[in-house]
């Protein structure tokens, strides 16, 4: 039996080769995420333990809980302690670091690195060994800056140049006095680097005589475990705290593994979906080929070999496929990592240099799962020839499932369908969190459910088709005859569309109802013309409201300024607002009382209120971060939303007990309303600084859009594979298909139809099968995109379903180009099969 199988696989190499090719793509898809992943983590991790090469232990604030009614204060890092660090027995060395947000412009006024990754320190006398110097010397005053390599050369710029960069204030113009090189993580991932002399940086960054860390290097003999030793003995316990480099580098690659984590896990998501996809084609073909030599396997029973030989046989087939499949996809699959990995570095993003890391486990993985799907895939049609009786197969009584077998599947199907219909319309009117998992389950089951009912579906909707189909003659009615004859697998083949196209329209919609609902969130929530806020985020000087106030053609500004607070025993956060303009420049639901910001009045959104049973009229007692304790009234409650909540009070209550007063944002109101010439005038009233942004809402709108769109665009490529999978099986179900009615085709052939006849039959049969199953998938895509949408509106009350008409014919036009190009070379072969020798073919 085993000779015979792997007869069987050299006879059918043709046939099989459209299912070594799927599960060839989702082996590769697998293999090629981790070995991308791995090393990618390996590169950002060899690099980042460089980065503790000069770095023996670190000396950092200790981090300060919540105490009773009071907030506690990060404690400073003093001069004092640098130079007690410094005369430590067993310290050589001691520096002390100073780090902030700086925000270089590139010549052209854009900011560099987006924001988040634009990041300034300071350069520690004149030969810091942290950065090695490529060209130039070391800053000196606020006149001269030292900047990265690789920004460097991204920007065009050169030592002597003059760069523009703002910090937390006025735009700077220094000279780039030298050039250094780095292993910083955020010049690697595309930001930029800027370093100051000490002094200045401090000054620049808030911290005077103060430092973020110190950084304590051994003397020769001394361990980095006996010097954190010496230091905890000789440092305040209470104020400071400290770290072995080993300890600062393996505490960086855990943290690097674990975002790893998060990015292979989604790409093995999608790589599981094409899998999963590919299962189908592999039953298909097995099926098939089973069912063409049902003939062969009765005469094997009949002549002694039992059905669990019959069924291993057909396994053993499975598996030779699968481990082919396998190693072929573990080839790709490591093209694959090292592709993404230069594409990386071809998209802007910057790659350490690494090595390709192949795993055993990767190894190991890819031909499990090339064996192990293709296997379980085979498993049911195996066991189903097994099960034919040799005279029933020799006689072909076993071609047409039973009444009973048909009604079963139907009922199951049913069942199933409505367990999911029901479980996803329950987990609708729970509560966000609590119905993500609920709708999960539910969406698994309705989808088993239309996938075991498919064949019942496939005729009504296939006989939908016809008055179109008869448009074409002959042609037309035969495709749809072929297409009904074998409903089973019919439904396989159109299900792989289908599972591609439901994830496909269940996110479009997602995601054009998000970006609407958020839209009129922003449009109802917000009156200002403009909003001003740092480009990463990070707090604003309270000076920019001043300079905006004074602004030619400003009628009203307030800031949203948090604040850090105890109220009831807990931490809650103030948004401190200019109370005389806050209400003309926001247009919030009022819930009760008035929108009253003023004194000792303040306002509430509606889940503060509610989670301190608050209503209009309440008092209660807030104790602020210097410790201070004030009774505040609750003048109204109204309806927050992601972009505005909290507890609203006047700056003016608020800023006399804080330490470092800051807004997040500024709001502003404008004569003209908002215009490119008043954007303008704002944005130069700000001295054009490259760390401030002025949006208007549909520059919010865009922002929100443009990373809908990227999201979106890295969904659509990730399931690509998913829909090329699917193509594979419409092209291997028609080639079999074609090589099984060859003696129909030839017969066809005979009584006159011509090959362009035959060629539109076989195009037509794979464009309907297409069409069924891209209907099923934008059908169940919807439903899904509409019950994630109920969900998320319990949290988002400006959330309306919006269908993406155009999108949605844009996927049926894909599933029909599918159907096209699949049929193509089934067709081509069927229109040249010699007439004859097929009417003579068995």
């Amino acid at each position: 039996m085993f000779r015979t199988a792997l007869r069987n696989v050299l006879a059918h190499k043709a046939r099989l080769l459209m299912t070594v090719l799927a599960v060839m793509l989702g082996v590769a898809f697998v293999s090629g995420t981790l070995v991308f992943t791995n090393s990618l983590s390996t590169a950002l991790q060899n690099s980042s333990a460089k980065g503790f090469d000069q770095v023996d232990v670190a000396v950092r604030p200790e981090g300060r809980e919540d105490k009773g009614d009071s907030i506690g204060k990060t404690p400073e890092l003093t001069q004092a302690l640098l130079d007690r660090s410094a005369r430590v027995p067993g310290a050589a060395s001691a520096l002390g670091v100073v780090r902030g947000f700086t925000a270089l412009a590139d010549k052209d006024g854009k900011l560099i690195g987006g924001g988040f990754q634009s990041e300034g320190g300071n350069y520690w006398g004149t030969k810091d060994p942290r950065y090695p110097l490529v060209s130039g010397h070391a800053p000196s005053g606020r006149g001269e800056v030292l900047i990265d390599s690789e920004t460097a050369k991204r920007a065009g710029y050169k030592v002597g140049d003059r760069v523009r960069m703002s910090i937390d204030g006025p735009v700077l113009t220094p000279t780039v006095t030298g050039i250094f090189t780095t292993d910083d993580g955020n010049v690697a991932a595309g930001g930029s680097l800027t370093l100051f002399d000490t002094a200045t940086a401090q000054q620049l960054f808030g911290k005077p005589g103060t430092y973020d860390e110190i950084d304590v290097t051994a003397a020769a003999g001394t361990s980095q475990t006996a010097l954190k030793a010496a230091l905890d003995r000789a440092l305040p316990k209470d104020t400071v705290e400290t770290t072995t480099g080993r300890q600062l580098a393996d505490d960086q690659a855990e943290i690097i593994a674990s975002s790893m984590s998060g990015l292979k896990q989604g790409l093995l998501v999608f790589a599981g979906i094409a899998l999963f996809v590919g299962t189908f084609i592999i039953a298909n073909t097995f099926t098939m080929l089973v069912a063409q030599r049902t003939k062969e396997l009765a005469l094997l029973r009949a002549v002694g070999a039992s059905r669990r030989q019959v069924t291993r046989s057909v396994l053993v087939e499975a598996f030779v496929v699968g481990a082919v499949a396998g190693v072929a996809g573990l080839v790709a699959g490591i093209g694959i990592g090292a592709g993404l990995k230069a594409l990386m570095g071809t998209l802007g993003a910057t790659v350490p240099d690494g090595p390709l890391v192949v795993s055993p486990g990767t190894v190991a993985t890819a031909l499990v799962v090339g064996v192990v799907v293709t296997m379980l895939a085979a498993w049911l049609p195996g066991r189903r020839a097994a099960k034919i009786p040799p005279v029933a197969a020799m006689s072909s009584v076993h071609a047409k499932a039973t009444t009973k077998s048909l009604v079963l599947r139907n009922t199951i199907g049913a069942l199933f369908s409505a367990a999911g219909v029901a479980v996803v319309l329950a987990a609708t009117s729970m509560d966000g969190s609590d119905g993500q998992a609920p709708m999960g389950f539910g969406a698994v089951l309705l989808i088993i459910g239309v996938f075991v009912l498919t064949p019942l579906l496939s005729r009504p909707l296939i006989a939908a088709a016809a008055p179109v189909l008869r448009a074409f003659g002959v042609s037309g009615r035969l495709a749809r005859q072929n297409s009904v004859r074998n409903p089973r697998r019919t439904a396989a083949t159109a299900s792989a569309l289908m599972i591609g196209l439901t994830l496909i329209t269940g996110m479009t919609v997602m995601a054009g109802s998000l970006q609407t609902s958020i839209d009129r969130m922003a449009s109802a929530a917000i009156r200002a013309d403009y909003v001003v806020s740092m480009a990463n985020g990070n707090e604003l000087s309270p000076d920019v409201e001043r300079t905006l106030k004074r602004t030619e053609g400003v009628t009203a500004t307030s800031p949203l300024r948090n604040a850090p607070s105890r109220i009831d025993g807990r931490t809650e956060y103030l948004t401190g607002v200019n109370g005389a303009t806050i209400g003309r420049l926001t247009d919030l639901t009022v819930e009760e009382g008035s929108f009253t910001v003023g004194g000792g009045r303040v306002v509430v959104d509606d889940e503060t209120a509610k989670s301190h049973d608050w209503t209009a009229g309440s008092h209660f007692t807030v104790h602020y971060e210097d410790g201070r304790a004030q009774q505040l009234t609750v003048a109204g409650v109204y309806r927050g939303n992601d972009m505005i909540h909290g507890i609203m009070l006047d700056t003016a209550r608020l800023a006399p007990h804080q330490r470092d007063a800051a807004d997040m944002q500024v709001m502003v109101k404008t004569a003209d309303g908002a215009s490119g010439a008043v954007k303008d005038r704002l944005e130069k009233a700000l001295g054009s600084n490259p760390a401030i942004r002025v949006q208007d809402k549909k520059d919010i709108s865009n922002e929100i859009a443009k990373m809908f769109t990227l999201m979106l665009n890295m969904l659509y490529g990730l399931l690509a594979m998913a829909v090329i999978v699917a193509v594979l099986g419409v092209i291997n179900t028609l080639a079999m298909s074609v090589f099984e009615r060859s003696q129909e085709i030839g017969m066809l052939r005979a009584i006159g139809l011509e090959r362009t006849g035959i060629k539109r039959m076989v195009r037509l049969e794979s464009l309907v099968i297409s069409l069924f199953g891209g209907v099923l998938g934008i059908g169940l895509g919807v439903f899904f995109g509409w019950a994630a949408g109920e969900l998320l509106g319990t949290r988002m009350p400006t959330y309306e379903l919006v269908l993406p008409w155009g999108r949605m014919a844009a996927f049926l036009l894909l599933a029909a180009v599918v159907g096209v190009l699949a049929a193509l070379w089934p067709a081509r072969r069927a229109a040249r099969l010699n007439m004859l020798q097929a009417i003579k073919s068995e």
